[in-house]
């Protein structure tokens, strides 16, 4: 959605957004001479950029095309986690019973989208254009294309610039389905506009997206079919947490297509019908809002990056460990140059190329502990080594179930687990996975302890609040602890208290009251 696009009858939330992020009257500045740093895209890495360029006294342009805040703040973390927590307080209510509690949710969905829009309009002021200005960035909005290695255009103005970071982020990939652009179809930019529930939803994408969105609308009150290509939901992650959340989806009553291709879409009356093709035979299924949920696109386009000798390719910038582009004056950062399509992936590498840029450090990309974490219900969160990285080395896996967690327990929480890859014999902590209602929140823990390099005694050690699901890392530690015992030394010390018990070593408190 631009500027232009946000129309004067819709609500005072988005007027808000819209005067925060891309006000109507605003002019853009003169140029002050060279800058010290020019960042191309107002997203959650080049806010992160720009910001902290002024931070350090440098002259710094920040150019935006559309809205400032990105695809976070307009389309992805900030809408998309306002409408999961309606979406889980349906359903806690919805399931009360369980807990002895009769209720029942009653969904007004007109209410759940005036509530994200109301959120996501106060959280835009930290992302507002004036506050930028505030700190001393020259913010220009228009499209941006180099014209030579060290000077792009804005409209009628041209910039010079010492450094450049290139952070114009993502966007939803539409793949080459016949049909599919004729019968129409939602993205991330588009699905929080909606103001009617579709009583029947059809996602394409199995992977982070499509599945928080999709357990949402169910929860909602849509009926809720997904498709993918991939033998099961979440590709990327464990495969025993993939099974976790497949059958907490069937027990929700999302219908699975799993394995399948999509071979067309067509429009039926006022319907949308996906056609698609599974051992060899065809089968449709209608809907009345269609999904597409199928990856992320590099925004490239308009940037003339080869008149600044800038490669790139369909994944995006092509950059090396330092985040610098093959213009050596020339840094990016965010999901335009990593496979990480993260908010705080983005925010960290926007540090590290400005470090990098402006104060000639010599940081690595490589070196930074990312976690992620896919934010359905149960969530699931990752961070270091993955499982098959972890098999390939002959690391150790210790996982401490949730339904052994006195807290998962009490909570209905039980369909979980942590688990911890360790350093076979050394014991440090490698890598990390959380499965539980809030991972997000509990991989920090062992986040850290990957990012300083600890052993998992470290983890051991913590002392935590009892009861919580976050002892299941301790648990999990203590378990890697107990395979250190050897038998040798159980009999050893079998026998070492066998001799105390003979030898009247047990008078320590009468020999320590006599003292």
């Amino acid at each position: 959605m631009t500027a232009v696009e946000i129309s004067v009858d819709q609500d005072q939330w988005e007027r808000i957004r819209q005067r925060n992020l891309h006000p109507l009257d605003w002019v853009n500045p003169e140029p002050r001479g060279r800058y010290n740093l020019v960042v191309i895209g107002g997203g959650t890495a080049g806010l992160v950029a720009a910001a902290g360029a002024a931070m350090l006294g440098a002259r710094v342009a920040l150019i935006e095309r559309h809205l400032l805040g990105g695809d976070c703040t307009n389309y992805g973390c900030v809408p998309s986690k306002a409408l999961l927590r309606s979406a889980r307080a349906a359903h806690e209510l919805n399931t009360a019973e369980r807990y002895g509690v009769r209720g029942g949710g009653v969904v007004d969905f007109a209410a759940v989208m005036q509530r994200l829009r109301r959120l996501r309009a106060g959280i835009s002021a930290n992302d507002a254009a004036r506050r930028f200005q505030d700190l001393g960035v020259d913010v220009y909005f228009g499209d941006a294309h180099f014209t030579v290695p060290r000077r792009l255009r804005v409209g009628p103005t041209d910039l010079e610039f010492r450094r450049a970071i290139i952070a114009t982020g993502a966007r939803a990939a539409v793949p080459p389905i016949a049909g599919l652009r004729e019968t129409g179809y939602l993205t991330n930019e588009t699905v929080f506009s909606l103001e009617t529930l579709p009583a029947r939803l059809l996602v394409l994408g199995a992977g982070p997206i499509g599945c928080e969105l999709a357990q949402a609308f169910r929860r909602l009150g849509s009926e809720v079919h997904v498709f993918d290509r991939a033998s099961r939901l979440l590709p990327r992650d464990e495969t025993d947490a993939a099974e976790i959340l497949h059958r907490r989806f069937e027990q929700e009553g999302i219908h699975l297509h799993l394995s399948v291709e999509v071979r067309r879409v067509q429009a039926d009356g006022g319907a949308k019908t996906v056609v698609y093709e599974q051992a060899g035979r065809e089968a449709a299924v209608g809907g009345d809002a269609l999904l597409v949920a199928l990856g992320r696109a590099p925004n490239l386009e308009g940037l003339h990056l080869e008149e600044a000798g800038v490669e790139s390719s369909a994944q995006g910038v092509r950059v090396d460990d330092h985040l610098r582009t093959t213009n050596p004056a020339i840094y990016a950062a965010g999901d335009i140059c990593t496979p990480l399509k993260f908010t705080h992936a983005a925010e960290a590498m926007a540090r590290l190329a400005l470090q990098n840029a402006l104060l000639g450090r010599h940081l690595r990309f490589s070196s930074l502990v990312i976690p992620w974490c896919t934010y359905t219900d149960p969530e699931i969160a990752h961070v270091g080594m993955t499982q098959p990285e972890a098999e390939r080395a002959g690391a150790a896996a210790f996982t401490q179930p949730l339904a052994e967690v006195d807290r998962a327990v009490l909570d209905g929480d039980e369909d979980g687990y942590a688990r911890l890859y360790t350093r076979p014999g050394g014991g440090r902590v490698l890598g990390a996975t959380f499965v539980g209602s809030h991972a997000g929140e509990s991989i920090a823990e062992a986040a850290l302890a990957v990012a300083r390099r600890l052993p998992v005694s470290a983890l051991s050690a913590v002392i935590h609040p009892y009861p919580t699901e976050t002892e299941a890392w301790k648990r999990a530690a203590d378990r890697q602890l107990r395979t250190r015992l050897r038998p040798w030394m159980r009999t050893w010390l079998g026998r070492y208290f066998a001799w105390r018990r003979g030898c009247g070593g047990d008078n320590d408190e009468e020999s320590h009251h006599a003292t």
